[in-house]
């Protein structure tokens, strides 16, 4: 990775050094604790995956360890602005409280509308009674709602732990990244990613473009697709892109569904063949081939640095889910600097085992695409207007890092 002195993010972005004395303060703490829940049949909900809570506790220990008392703060799916039980709090609060007991956990705060309009008399009523407020929810800080933007303006601020290491592994792509630098980038919708992969082209050495998505881009390279997902609109896109002259690899041969098949996590019927760039009439694409699996996985281990993002196929169907878990493979065992993003990705690396093989696992995906293809974000944008500050000669980067 590059120095994080060459990252321009963390210039002026307060961090847990720069708050005022903490003893005896009370902190609101922005989380991302929106985890998996299982209910089983007259059984209460529970936590399946406390992984982003457990990402918290270094900020929420380095707080109470000062003396402040502390109060989280976080949403948990859509309820759409209005309390659902579906989405209660509950579970999360009896697991926050069995890893950090001291720590109060509000309420989901998408059960009130002011959340997602960044309502500014929502703003008062949550930062009411306390004297600083933490970001350290990287995943929702592409999100300008009221628990993100809105408290900086009224308290002394800074950026959690967890925020800032993202801040610097992710910001330090936009900087001078160990080359050569590859960018994978999966998923089912270019639409989605288009912005991300236009502002990707420009900074890496290599795109690798596969998942659902690599159809349009093969069908505007000239290719049949057969009944492969195509975003028919955005073929033209593509085509611009590939016409850039910007290196950019996509598959060479497909695993495909034969028509009228089934595919999903509990199907199992239908031929599964492997084809060329060029798909018969009515089959579908759902997976990369091995031939490309064996090519992406070369340059990814000849890498530097390898940023990940996005499945490869639909990897819930075990038929079709070689090419994410050959991915999830490459970037564990490259020597390079890797980064995995995005849920299914993330997912992938930790049904494969290979979680500790990762050298950096992001806790944003939509996030983390947005800053790559934005440069900033509004919650770091946010952070950066507090009172507190520093000055870009007040402070060198990554003075007040983890110890």
């Amino acid at each position: 990775m590059s120095d994080v002195s060459d990252n321009p993010l963390l210039k002026g972005l307060p961090l847990l050094g720069d708050l005022p004395d903490l003893d005896g303060a009370s902190v609101l703490v922005r989380v991302d604790f929106n985890v998996p829940l299982k209910a089983c049949a007259g059984e209460a909900s529970t936590v399946t995956d406390d992984f982003r809570i457990r990402a918290a506790l270094p900020t929420l220990n380095y707080l109470l360890e000062r003396g402040a008392s502390v109060t989280a703060c976080t949403h948990l799916g859509r309820p759409d602005g209005a309390p659902d039980t579906r989405w209660d709090l509950g579970p999360v609060r009896d697991e926050l409280s069995r890893l950090a007991p001291q720590v109060e956990l509000l309420e989901n705060l998408r059960f009130d509308p002011g959340e997602e309009s960044n309502d500014p008399t929502f703003v008062d009523k949550l930062v009411n009674g306390h004297d600083a407020y933490v970001n350290d929810a990287f995943g929702v800080s592409h999100r300008s709602h009221a628990s993100v933007v809105g408290p900086p303006s009224r308290l002394p601020s800074a950026a959690g732990f967890l925020l800032q290491r993202e801040i610097e592994v992710l910001g330090g792509l936009l900087g001078q990244p160990a080359r050569p630098f590859i960018a994978v980038v999966g998923g089912a919708k270019v639409g989605d990613k288009l912005g991300v992969l236009r502002a990707l082209s420009d900074r890496v050495d290599l795109l690798i473009v596969g998942g659902g998505m690599s159809y349009t881009f093969l069908a505007a390279a000239g290719h049949d697709v057969g009944d492969s997902l195509v975003d028919e609109e955005r073929i033209g896109d593509c085509a611009e892109l590939l016409a850039s002259g910007r290196p950019i690899l996509l598959p060479t041969d497909i695993v495909t569904l034969e028509p009228g098949a089934d595919f999903g996590c509990d199907c199992s019927g239908g031929e599964v063949r492997i084809t060329g760039t060029d798909i018969p009439t009515g089959w579908q694409g759902l997976d990369m081939g091995p031939q490309t699996v064996e090519a992406f996985a070369a340059q990814i281990g000849a890498a530097a640095t390898v940023l990940w993002n996005g499945p490869m196929g639909v990897f819930e169907d075990a038929r079709f889910n070689a090419g994410t878990a050959g991915i999830a493979r490459a970037a564990a065992d490259s020597p390079g600097f890797t980064i995995v993003g995005g849920g299914d990705s993330v997912a992938a690396v930790y049904e494969a085992g290979l979680a500790d093989r990762i050298d950096f696992i992001s806790t944003g995906g939509g996030a983390s695409l947005e800053l790559l293809e934005l440069g900033d974000l509004p919650g770091l944008s946010a952070l950066r207007g507090a009172v507190n500050a520093p000055s870009e000669a007040g402070r060198g980067v990554g003075s007040h890092s983890r110890r």
